[in-house]
């Protein structure tokens, strides 16, 4: 045991600002338009992905429709990444964006990143709500040291971590209004292609959205 501890200790070289972004509705969109529109939408934004960080070359490690950052440093992290989530929310064939960043020590192993500072930047990024990008300390300082709008939301406790984690969103993309959020696919109105589907009630950006939502409201909750 002593020497598994010491082997991973070595390969804590240094720190690295880790960063997770997903598809907030991509599982709705496979349930609901089919597995070959939802590969549609990912292929999509893996290429956004790649093109936004053309410049920086993070590794970019790939689970399903979430990509796993791993940046130097936070002033390099931000620039990128609200590079890239400007561009997500520009692109009219994309839901929302769900994104978190951490900074810490990291275990680099096989190409790859392990650690606690990997570990909550996952757990933060489950929390977050479509079109949010929520962040810790380390990052909301570097965000506001560059006159980036800062959000200090408090502490709040993460699975499987001990202590509560102070928590912040940043908003290197436009909010999103909830009230223009599909609640079934996460897309955002309005773009000139969709209409509210009805002058009350949840914005659908289809026939085939509100129907899934009028089946089941229950699976769908409406963004906050």
């Amino acid at each position: 045991m002593d020497r598994d501890i010491s082997q991973a200790q070595s390969a804590t070289g240094a720190s690295a600002t880790v960063a997770f972004i997903d598809l907030a509705g991509f599982s709705a969109i496979a349930d609901v338009y089919g597995d070959a529109a939802a590969i549609d939408v990912l292929e999509i934004f893996e290429s956004m992905v790649r093109e936004a960080l053309a410049g920086y070359e993070p590794p970019i490690k790939w689970i399903g429709d979430e990509a796993m950052l791993s940046f130097p440093e936070p002033e390099v992290a931000i620039p990128a990444l609200g590079a890239l989530l400007q561009a997500c929310r520009k692109e009219p064939r994309l839901p929302l964006t769900r994104a978190a960043l951490n900074h810490g020590p990291v275990i680099r192993r096989a190409g790859d990143l392990f650690g606690s500072t990997v570990n909550i930047a996952a757990r933060i990024a489950a929390l977050a709500s479509p079109g949010q990008l929520l962040a810790t300390q380390p990052i909301a300082d570097a965000a506001a040291a560059k006159g980036i709008l800062v959000r200090n939301l408090g502490k709040v406790a993460l699975r499987s971590v001990a202590d509560e984690c102070p928590l912040y969103e940043i908003e290197l993309a436009p909010s999103p209004d909830p009230a223009w959020i599909d609640p079934v696919c996460k897309m955002h109105a309005p773009y000139a292609s969709y209409r509210r589907a009805a002058p009350e009630g949840p914005w659908f950006c289809s026939p085939r959205c509100e129907e899934a939502y009028r089946k089941s409201p229950q699976t769908y909750p409406l963004a906050r």
